[in-house]
């Protein structure tokens, strides 16, 4: 079958949207009914494939879109496709243009425990890209189901349910060092999951541990007097002056000296590193991205080490200055702005990257902190300290 002469025009359009989202974004209805036209009629896979991927990337962070001329037919033929892919791509784009039958099928295998888990997480994206309002409940629903819980607990932060936190709290003893990490971080972005949250570290549903230096400033971002009061009992946070600084510095090296000649073990010590500090840093090719990459660091150096560690707001490039996002229904998140135009900004945090739209946003405040939180070493042990430094000095991975 010989394809109509519209494909330079798709061709064309699909290297903007590649190229150039942003413009994209603001290209006229006739355009996108132009590129679906050739989608309803070309029977190439390959083909079908590119058209889908590019409109994803062009309309991504869009809501309400008008329904393009031909998109019903489209979503019919291409919704029964072999590839799986094809399938997945045309629902999340038909919730875009506001299709119902969309909305129910991606309901449908969002919950369904049968389905692939990547299509339960493509789901999941489009259900929480028109903020479905029956989401709350599914998301709740799905806490035990270990496939899907991780986007679960990510999920679950971009509602205000008031039924969350209690859902999260009981049966936050089951879940993996990963996912009580989600979890936390989802239970400290909304003062009122914040409460909860606290609460259970007074009773010790939740250790005092498990709030690392990162989860404590969000909370402070929270700036409920307090929650502070709380945080500075619970967890020990104080203010402290720049010679309260080298006292600390003082005091970390002495615990590093303390253990003789071969001071930590590196196995011990990356296994700490993956707890407090994997999810923002890189090293040896493992980690987050958020901060910047420690393999070419000065990281044998412990004067070096421990004064970014202990004083990380000394120095602070640019790229890595915090910010901190209010959205108009009171979730507050913490985070580099990584990408921003008109209409939608991308917001990289500790442990995932969000695209918020501009008319959900009340507010955007530029920290004058690093987003390396002060305080990564005061849960630690003596030993959980030497250990790690002894880790990051490693010439390669350990074991």
């Amino acid at each position: 079958m010989k394809l109509p002469p519209l494909i330079p025009l798709v061709a064309c359009l699909l290297h903007l949207w590649a190229s150039s989202p942003a413009v994209a974004q603001s290209l006229p209805p006739d355009a996108i009914s132009a590129v679906v036209g050739v989608l309803g009629q070309t029977p190439d896979q390959a083909v079908q494939l590119d058209i889908l991927r590019g409109m994803k990337a062009g309309l991504q962070g869009r809501r309400g879109l008008k329904m393009p001329e031909g998109w019903e037919a489209v979503e019919q033929r291409l919704g029964a496709s072999p590839s799986r892919e094809v399938r997945d791509l045309v629902l999340n784009l038909g919730l875009t243009f506001g299709s119902q039958r969309a909305l129910t099928s991606l309901r449908g295998t969002f919950l369904d425990p049968k389905a692939e888990a990547a299509s339960r997480r493509l789901a999941l994206d489009g259900l929480l890209s028109v903020r479905d309002p029956e989401l709350p409940g599914a998301l709740r629903s799905l806490l035990p189901d270990p496939v899907v819980r991780a986007d679960v607990l990510r999920a679950m932060a971009a509602f205000g349910d008031s039924a969350a936190p209690e859902a999260i709290l009981a049966v936050y003893p089951s879940f993996t060092v990963a996912e009580r990490r989600d979890a936390l971080a989802t239970l400290a972005s909304r003062l009122t999951f914040a409460r909860p949250l606290i609460e259970a570290v007074r009773t010790g549903r939740v250790p005092a541990g498990h709030l690392t230096a990162d989860l404590v400033r969000q909370l402070r971002n929270l700036k409920d007097s307090q929650i502070n009061t709380d945080l500075e009992k619970l967890w020990g946070v104080a203010r402290e002056t720049t010679a309260d600084k080298r006292k600390e510095i003082d005091r970390y090296r002495r615990i590093y000296a303390a253990g003789g000649s071969v001071p930590g073990d590196g196995s011990r010590g990356r296994k700490v590193f993956a707890r407090v500090c994997q999810q923002c840093h890189t090293l040896f090719d493992t980690g987050g991205k958020v901060g910047p990459d420690l393999t070419g660091s000065n990281r044998g150096d412990l004067e070096y080490v421990l004064s970014n560690v202990v004083d990380p707001n000394a120095v602070i490039p640019n790229d890595y200055r915090g910010s901190t996002i209010e959205t108009k229904d009171d979730r507050v998140i913490t985070g580099i702005v990584r990408q921003q135009d008109e209409k939608t900004l991308t917001v990289v945090t500790a442990n995932e990257t969000l695209l918020l739209q501009r008319g959900d946003v009340k507010s955007v405040q530029v920290s004058e902190l690093s987003m390396m939180p002060e305080g990564l070493l005061t849960p630690l042990t003596d030993q959980e300290v030497r250990d790690l430094i002894y880790y990051l000095g490693r010439p390669g991975q350990v074991p």
